[in-house]
């Protein structure tokens, strides 16, 4: 509010290059005229496939099997194969997705792909394939992964925590690749230390980047990543493309893509 009131009155628009606008005082805005516009559609397919990138890695530790073969490992084997780490098959299992906006529909596709079951949850989806829409409470009985999709709301904020784990399948696997404060990660650190939850794979955190003592950061069983699920050079071109369509359409007094309207 403080920066809307200092650029005032020369201040006429603003643009999000992001689908978020949690760093935008959206009410402020509003209060001053000034429409604010976001990029909601250029990360849906490449934030999909990253987060099903993290849930396979879980599944079967590529990176570090690479590792060992080159660090000699398979070369002093005695039989014809070997492996580090639990093997494991999506197939049959469930997969949950909490948020069934774009990209939880096209993830949820994907499981779907592997063979998974899939529900979701969701307070303002339609109910839409390849998912079962449900309650929270079931996804987090039932499913096997749990993939977050939602927004970043004061009803959202902390939604993993202590209390919704404890509900979750002993082992499960977590992935968010939505907003890093929809858990809470002192409580996530917690469930991977006991196996609660069996791994996770996170590309975004609370505290971006991160400090060196983050308690994520001693947890194995956590893969984290630097917020790039959106970040595929396609993904780029088609954000910046929607970003002048926006600026176009608020130039010639039709804004688009309005969060605050």
């Amino acid at each position: 509010a403080e920066t809307i009131g200092a650029l005032l009155p020369e201040l006429r628009y603003i643009g999000v290059l992001a689908t978020g606008f949690n760093v935008v005082d959206i009410a402020a805005a509003k209060a001053a005229g000034i429409p604010v516009c976001n990029i909601p559609t250029y990360g849906t397919t490449a934030v999909a496939q990253f987060a099903m990138a993290l849930l396979l890695e879980l599944c079967h530790h590529v990176a570090d099997h690479s590792r060992s073969v080159k660090a000699g490992d398979w070369s002093r084997c005695p039989d014809f194969c070997y492996w580090n780490t639990p093997l494991i098959e999506l197939a049959g299992k469930t997969f949950g997705v909490i948020g069934y906006g774009r990209i939880g529909q096209a993830t949820a596709r994907l499981a779907a792909a592997f063979g998974m079951e899939v529900l979701a949850c969701d307070a303002y989806a339609k109910p839409c394939p390849p998912a079962r829409l449900t309650t929270l409470e079931e996804v987090l009985e039932k499913s096997d992964v749990i993939s977050l999709h939602c927004p970043l709301f004061p009803d959202t904020q902390g939604i993993i925590n202590r209390e919704s784990i404890a509900k979750m399948k002993d082992g499960v696997l977590l992935i968010n690749t939505s907003r890093g404060p929809l858990i809470v990660e002192e409580d996530l650190a917690e469930a991977l230390h006991s196996g609660k939850v069996a791994g996770a794979g996170l590309d975004v955190l609370a505290v971006e980047p991160p400090q060196p003592d983050h308690p994520l950061m001693r947890e194995e069983r956590c893969l984290i990543t630097p917020h790039i699920a959106w970040a595929p050079r396609e993904s780029r071109a088609r954000l910046m493309d929607i970003a002048v369509e926006n600026l176009k359409a608020f130039l010639a007094g039709a804004p688009q893509n309005v969060v605050n309207a």
